[in-house]
């Protein structure tokens, strides 16, 4: 076999290769991306609403206490929510909000919900 021939056949072979790779990720693809379309196109304008809890049965935080930082039990990078009026700062933790999902609270004179 020629130097010529064993080029054109490592050419031929990576080709192939890269076709029959284009050729998967393609089909992937057309599979993903018609799902995604069919999964979006579903029309929900005629379900009902279910309610699942009796109106109230989540109690907001009215009064919620906090301590400083460095006393918090909380680690480093434990999901929280801040917000900041007028130089005053107030957190909360999604932990905590997971139960209660709204804390009323006021925070550098500003009334607000805070809500999860």
């Amino acid at each position: 076999m020629t130097e010529t021939n064993k080029i054109a056949k490592n050419t031929n072979t990576t080709l192939a290769k890269s076709t029959l790779y284009f050729s998967r990720n393609y089909i992937i693809l057309t599979f993903l991306l018609t799902f995604t379309l069919y999964a979006t196109a579903a029309d929900y304008d005629n379900d009902p609403i279910r309610t699942l809890l009796p109106f109230d049965a989540i109690p907001a935080i009215t009064k919620p206490q906090f301590v400083p930082a460095a006393k918090a039990k909380l680690d480093a990078d434990a999901p929280v929510i801040g917000v900041t009026f007028n130089g005053e700062s107030h957190v909360y933790s999604l932990y905590l909000l997971n139960g209660h999902e709204i804390v009323n609270d006021v925070v550098g004179e500003k009334k607000i919900a805070t809500t999860w």
